[in-house]
């Protein structure tokens, strides 16, 4: 997910976004290597975590969205 050429505009979020990659994974049933390398991963898996990745994400601005939207009124 977060390979050399991607760059974080937050640079602490590194290791939010690695945890979640890992939850992600176990959930959905897919292994993950401890030592970061996965390139054993099939191209469907590896879709499959990052979309669900995707998801949380926009889930998570969306709440943050509304309560701070609540709070102009």
């Amino acid at each position: 997910m977060a390979n050399k050429n991607n760059t974080l505009v937050v640079q602490q979020a590194r290791a939010a976004l690695d945890q979640m990659k890992f939850e992600v994974a176990q959930e959905i049933g897919v292994a993950l290597s401890p030592t970061g390398y996965n390139g054993n991963l099939t191209t469907r898996d590896a879709g499959s975590i990052g979309g669900n990745i995707t998801k949380r994400l926009v889930q998570i601005a969306e709440q943050q969205l509304s309560g701070s939207m609540g709070v102009r009124r």
